[in-house]
């Protein structure tokens, strides 16, 4: 019988145990959780504080309405999932886990056959003075959301800092904004969305966000945080702004110190490398979800890229590959999808500032035009850029960006990326057309047939 223990309860490592556990019925599967909550979506926080989702215990439910807690898996996969218990050491030599228990203090020893690593990511937290002030939120779990939310519904916060202009901290813009909170988010970038829009993207939502009455500060750096007990204020080299609460942003660091201390090797991008099996060095041991890196589709290149969708993804590799199949995972595009209020921005593949940095030569290509026929009533702009490698004609990156459909021309972007299109393959893609929906030639269309052009005049 294997006997798999697993490290992390969310979404990668019980992705991983159900798998192994329709793969291998009669294996012994045990995770381990510091926590008390496991498998919750933190995804749809920024939504719960913006009053969209109305119950916070939504996040641990299943589709059918059950709670997804140790119980549950249990009795409906088969697995033990021990909360409250937090992994001390791995040693290889001997294929043991050492945990204690956080409620008892007691110490367990766990053989394992096969050992799974998802402990996830934690929030950057600067060592800033004033860090310590109460109302300084980093916004990673559940009970964050939930003090923010009752903060706001109880008049206790009326202006909000958000600290980074990333997905998480534009988000976040967005709920306090819905619900009447005048908020600054303070960027020490000079454009919104630093890590994944290109100059002329990240100005349009800029734009569009200021519109909408959010403060932007970019270009500007926090020196410290003022108050007595809880925040009052937030300090950077150009201003004092008042603060009620203050959302941490700044990204976040893969979760590889037990790793590290097993030996195992880290990758260039600072999380733990595994092979497209997702085995770390130890091949025995396998890594996945946001304390794993990735291999970029585009590129060739290791990767951070923490994202729920690939962590589910990761799970499932790994219980394929334990319970006794060979699958590898290809890597990622670092496809992204946000709204702020009524603005949409998706983008997938590299930007132009990587396509530079990597020494292709590419041209761009971009199209401004409505996402359905102009005639219809609810058409609305949308603006498509597209990075291409000029001998190979291959698409390198895509952004698309505007107050109409987005998510669905991402998506198709992402899809074509993956297969290795070509600005050809995109205007032959025979895509659905009905003016309900998108106009005869769809806009990625559209902005192939500029980029042919472009390379046509060269």
């Amino acid at each position: 019988m294997n006997r798999i223990v697993i490290i992390g309860a969310v979404a990668a490592g019980l992705k991983s145990a159900a798998k192994i556990r329709r793969e291998d019925p009669a294996a012994e599967i045990i995770v381990l959780e510091k926590g008390s909550l496991i498998s919750y979506g933190a995804c749809g926080m920024p939504f719960y504080v913006g009053g969209l989702i109305a119950d916070i215990s939504d996040f641990v439910k299943t589709t059918a309405g059950a709670v997804r807690n140790p119980e549950f898996f249990k009795q409906d996969k088969g697995v033990d999932v021990r909360i409250r218990t937090l992994v001390t050491a791995i040693n290889r030599a001997a294929k043991t886990v050492a945990a204690r228990n956080l409620d008892t203090g007691a110490d367990t020893v766990f053989p394992y056959d096969k050992l799974v690593i998802a402990t996830g990511a934690s929030p950057v937290r600067p060592p800033l003075p004033g860090i310590e002030l109460g109302g300084i939120q980093q916004f990673w779990h559940p009970d964050d959301a939930a003090a923010v939310r009752a903060g706001i519904d109880n008049g206790q916060i009326r202006q909000a800092v958000i600290i980074g202009a990333g997905l998480v901290g534009m988000e976040m813009a967005e709920a306090f904004t819905s619900r009447g909170v005048a908020v600054t988010v303070i960027e020490m970038q000079d454009q919104v969305f630093p890590a994944f829009l290109d100059t002329e993207a990240a100005a349009a939502v800029a734009s569009y966000a200021q519109a909408a009455g959010i403060t932007l500060r970019l270009g500007e750096k926090v020196e410290r945080f003022d108050g007595d007990s809880t925040v009052k204020a937030v300090v950077t080299d150009k201003r004092v702004i008042p603060a009620d609460v203050v959302i941490l942003a700044i990204g976040v660091r893969p979760n590889t110190e037990l790793a590290t201390a097993a030996g195992l090797a880290i990758g260039p991008s600072g999380a733990i490398a595994v092979n497209e099996y997702l085995q770390t060095s130890d091949p025995d041991i396998y890594a996945g979800g946001d304390c794993a890196e990735n291999t970029n589709i585009i590129s060739g290149k290791k990767v951070f890229a923490p994202m729920g969708s690939t962590a589910n993804k990761h799970g499932r590799v790994i219980g394929e590959n334990i319970g006794g199949n060979r699958v590898a995972f290809r890597g990622v595009l670092n496809t992204v999808a946000v709204r702020l209020l009524e603005f949409h921005v998706g983008k997938t593949g590299l930007t132009e500032r990587e396509a530079k940095a990597l020494g292709y030569q590419y041209v761009t290509a971009t199209a401004a035009a409505p996402d359905k026929p102009h005639y219809m009533p609810d058409s609305k702009q949308i603006t498509v850029k597209l990075i291409v490698e000029a001998a190979s004609r291959k698409v390198l990156g895509a952004q698309i960006f505007g107050k109409g459909d987005v998510s669905k021309r991402i998506d198709v972007m992402a899809a074509a990326l993956t297969m290795g299109a070509t600005i050809d393959d995109l205007f032959d893609i025979d895509l659905a057309y009905a003016p309900p929906y998108s106009s005869p030639i769809d806009n990625v269309a559209i902005a192939a047939n500029v980029a042919m052009n472009k390379l046509q005049a060269k």
